[in-house]
């Protein structure tokens, strides 16, 4: 007999145990998202060798286990576009498995946690063993982030030859390139060149960046953004300082040229790059976020800071932005980015069992920005995670529940 655990607060999971099912799993929801309609009335999806058969609201089957939640709406696996998966090498890395996948983080991409020398170290014990579904936006940097020092702090660990050698070898799990221009990851070294040197990679390879932007007092938006290209990734868009996409009450426009181009736009909330103010402005401006991210990393939880992706998309609520949106910049849309729309991202046959359940908390609570700034609102919470077909297990809660 085998364990299922989950958090033991969802009083809203029914779990029935059959002999001789035709399927393994079949999930009840009092709301499916589906892509050709959006967010639906009551559904369920059903599930079998790793893979979803079916979605939506005629959906029955008999299954070796059935859950019911009536109050959840039914998703895609979620996916964090930025933040800081990684069992090691990293300075900011936290374990996937312990503190995304059981929040309902399915799929997660790495900013920089590994360049060319611990890239082979980060496959081996963070890409491979984690059941997170984990891609790397590798670090220009050789040595990533692995030191307390900015990633740039010395111009040679930007080594473009190793960057693209590390590529070659390890393409598969790469997806990008990840190049900060800030303070910080540059320290004294130029952060142009580090530009230039980052698109020297990405053009070489025909991999996007994941980039972060300069202050524009050391280099305006228009100078950055013209350089990126159609798929690049801006993180910490909605940052109030050092840099700032709005500007007397409207969104710059260098930033909706970029857009205009197919450069897009991520949140990447991070300990300190997401502002109510901000977020505001510019979605009353019409300029919505096209992936919503976390930048969940080791100092979230060191300073026992409740961070996770549901809270963000909380925050974007709060902020508003329409709910359909947010879950589009969680699931659909990120798995376009990462080119694995025929995946993840969907509930459609044939599609990877990838499933979170969220549900709907009205009771308002003080949500907070990177800034102390406070707004009331409701609340995602997750009810049940699925990765692979397989109910995730959260280690930290009693198992509730047995499978025959």
């Amino acid at each position: 007999m085998n364990s299922v655990g989950f958090r033991p607060r969802n009083p809203f999971v029914n779990l029935i145990a059959m002999s001789n099912p035709d399927f393994d799993l079949l999930i009840r929801a009092g709301q499916v998202l589906l892509e050709a309609t959006g967010l639906s009335g009551s559904g369920a999806a059903s599930i079998r060798g790793g893979c979803i058969v079916a979605a939506g609201a005629e959906v029955d089957c008999n299954a070796r286990q059935t859950f019911s939640l009536p109050d959840g709406v039914l998703l895609p696996g979620l996916i964090d576009l930025h933040a800081h998966p990684a069992r090691s090498g990293s300075v900011f890395g936290l374990d996937p498995d312990r503190f995304m996948l059981p929040r309902g983080v399915t799929t997660v991409l790495s900013q920089g946690d590994a360049g060319a020398v611990h890239l082979p170290e980060f496959v081996q014990e963070t890409i491979n063993p984690c059941q997170t579904r984990v891609r790397l936006a590798v670090n220009l940097s050789r040595i990533g982030e692995s030191t307390i020092a900015g990633c740039f702090d010395r111009l040679a660990d930007a080594d473009v030859d190793a960057c693209l050698a590390a590529i070659e070898a390890h393409r598969e799990q790469i997806w990008g390139i990840a190049v900060n221009l800030s303070h910080h990851a540059c320290g004294n070294t130029d952060p142009g060149e580090i530009f230039d040197r980052g698109l020297r990679v990405a053009e070489q390879s025909g991999l996007p960046l994941l980039f972060g932007m300069r202050r524009t007092s050391d280099i305006p938006f228009a100078e950055q953004l013209k350089r990126l290209r159609p798929g690049d990734v801006v993180t910490y868009c909605f940052r109030r300082e050092p840099h700032c996409i709005i500007e007397r009450g409207r969104v710059h426009p260098a930033v909706r040229e970029a857009r205009e181009r197919g450069v897009l736009f991520d949140v990447g909330h991070g300990t300190a790059s997401f502002s109510f103010d901000v977020a505001e402005a510019a979605i009353g401006d019409g300029f919505l976020p096209d992936t919503i991210s976390t930048d969940l990393q080791a100092k979230h939880i060191s300073a026992g800071q409740p961070h996770d992706l549901p809270l963000v998309m909380s925050k974007l609520r709060a902020a508003g932005m329409q709910e359909q949106g947010i879950l589009n910049a969680v699931t659909r849309v990120p798995a376009d980015v990462l080119r694995l729309d025929q995946t993840i991202g969907t509930l459609s046959s044939g599609m990877a069992a990838d499933l979170t359940v969220l549900r709907w908390d009205d009771e308002p609570r003080k949500l907070i920005d990177t800034h102390g700034v406070v707004r009331r609102g409701g609340t995602w919470e997750p009810l049940l995670t699925v990765r692979d077909g397989r109910i995730v297990v959260d280690r930290e809660a009693p198992a509730i529940a047995s499978e025959m």
